[in-house]
């Protein structure tokens, strides 16, 4: 009965499991129960996207390692370890695609929050006082989406829609690109951080994008720029961008993902002025675990009928091409 299918899952099961169930032999497992069951399975089903457990689970004898892992989020950052990536036999695939619409919807409400001040205006309405004041607008603001994969491509197309300038930076640089315009490469990258009003993280997290945004990106940004990051907290030095905040470099910064998840009770990014936090929330919008099952099982389908997997990883880079 098809293959040996292991979930790995925390709080919730996949939605059509009685339909991933007919097509594979199929077995839940926690953190603390999948180095038993990850020997010798065909299919791994990362259904729990952010656990460390299987880089610490995974077989050391390469035979008995699963021929194919499926990651239920875009980011693989979590799967890069040598002894998958380096084994040629296995296939990493993720869920691009899934994310991007309510990802770029949820920019687009962040850059509006800023601009518009919204947290300032909850918190007089609390306070039941009525303090008139002029916001910003939105409209020929220029942006920068650091990042220029399907997430970053949906981020983009939304904020053209509302009338901003928007621009990319990405290893490739080019012009002409039908989402972003122009899109940076390193020589060219810190002119656009000093062009842009907002710069959004869209970007994987890789070995190559891991502290991308340092102390230096942070000063190259144009002052009273703000800083929006929907991508993985590791991409950006966070004390650095404490102080950036801190010292006015930035009037602010909307963050969804952090260094250290949740985020801890003392950093000072809760409190400074300017700040939105938000609990790596951005994807998760009203039956995305369905569209994440959904996905995962039209790829088990394909592998069923020997077809081509869909959203398959170019290990070496981090992401699909």
């Amino acid at each position: 009965m098809g293959d040996r299918l292991i979930v790995l899952y925390n709080d919730h099961l996949p939605y059509n499991r009685e339909r991933i169930e007919s097509l594979a032999r199929t077995v839940y497992a926690t953190e603390e129960e999948l180095p038993a069951v990850l020997p010798g399975a065909d299919v791994l089903l990362a259904w729990w996207p952010l656990s460390p457990a299987v880089a610490a689970a995974w077989p050391g004898d390469p035979a008995k390692a699963p021929r194919w892992v499926h990651v239920a989020a875009a980011g693989v950052d979590p799967y890069l370890f040598p002894a998958l990536t380096g084994n040629p036999d296995v296939v990493l695939t993720n869920s691009r695609g899934v994310y991007d619409q309510p990802i770029a919807e949820y920019v687009l409400g962040l850059i509006l929050s800023l601009a518009k001040d919204f947290p300032g205006m909850w918190d007089h309405q609390r306070g039941r006082r009525w303090r008139p004041r002029d916001s910003e607008r939105v409209g020929g603001r220029t942006v920068l989406v650091w990042g220029t994969g399907s997430i970053g491509r949906a981020v983009a197309r939304l904020l053209r829609a509302v009338g901003m300038r928007v621009s990319g930076a990405g290893r490739s640089p080019r012009a002409e690109d039908p989402d972003f315009g122009t899109v940076h490469g390193p020589a060219t990258l810190r002119t656009g951080l000093g062009e842009a009003d907002y710069v959004v993280l869209a970007a994987p997290l890789t070995p190559a994008t891991h502290g991308m945004v340092d102390a230096s990106v942070l000063a190259a940004m144009k002052p009273g720029a703000r800083l929006v990051n929907v991508g993985r907290g590791q991409l950006v030095d966070e004390p650095a961008l404490v102080d950036a905040l801190s010292g006015g470099r930035l009037a602010g910064a909307a963050l969804d993902v952090f260094a250290r998840e949740p985020l801890p009770a003392a950093s000072p990014l809760w409190e400074l002025p300017g700040v939105i936090v938000s609990p790596h929330t951005a994807g998760e919008v009203t039956r995305w675990r369905d569209d994440l099952a959904e996905l995962f099982l039209d790829n088990l389908v394909r592998r069923a009928e020997s077809r081509p997997l869909r959203n398959v990883v170019d290990k070496e880079l981090g992401y699909v091409r």
